[in-house]
């Protein structure tokens, strides 16, 4: 499955795997949005890695969770999906909207070997990236390093740092530069120093 192959998710103690997942991410879920260190707590025993300071707004739900690492200051806002059958890396200081599907899984298009093998392959988030609602991530892609996901996008290939991506397909429309710093919402300013 790691290695990039086919597979069948029914063997190899794989369901065993997703049930521990599964009964993690209940937890996290019925937890009291109150309690954010309890989630935090949860969050621990489920992830592959992270780093000090992250959360997941619950809703969440994942495959395995061993396979996911998140960096520093990551945040997913609610109903955060991850189909983590391969690795999937969050850099620091990743937002990501609500209603995203990372899917690093997906099936042969041949029905007679999509009924019985799936595959998967890594999704690299890289850091300062922000991912915006309703987004789906697909196997393989790499987001660079200070990018921005418009909301509903559904990436297909591997997108370059600092750009603004988005549609379906997802395609760049733009470069971030320079002259974005000071600009909150399309045309409108704020003063960046004074914040």
């Amino acid at each position: 499955m790691l290695g990039g192959l086919p597979y069948d998710s029914f063997m190899d103690g794989l369901p065993e795997e997703r049930t521990k997942a599964k009964i993690l991410c209940k937890k996290i879920n019925e937890a009291d949005d109150y309690d954010p260190d309890a989630i935090c707590r949860l969050l621990h025993d489920l992830l592959g890695s992270h780093k000090e300071h992250y959360y997941i707004e619950p809703p969440f739900r994942c495959d395995y969770g061993f396979n996911i690492s998140v960096g520093e200051n990551f945040y997913a806002n609610y109903n955060l999906s991850v189909l983590d059958c391969a690795q999937v890396t969050i850099g620091d200081n990743v937002l990501i909207g609500p209603n995203v599907c990372l899917t690093a899984a997906g099936h042969p298009i041949h029905p007679l070997s999509r009924s019985k093998y799936e595959y998967a392959f890594p999704i690299t988030i890289g850091n300062n990236v922000w991912i915006g609602a309703n987004v789906v991530v697909n196997p393989g892609v790499t987001i660079g390093e200070g990018s921005v996901i418009g909301s509903g996008a559904v990436v297909t290939k591997d997108v370059p740092p600092y750009v603004v991506a988005a549609g379906n397909p997802c395609r760049v429309i733009r470069e971030i530069t320079d002259a974005d710093r000071d600009k909150y919402y399309k045309d409108k300013s704020f003063d960046v120093e004074d914040y």
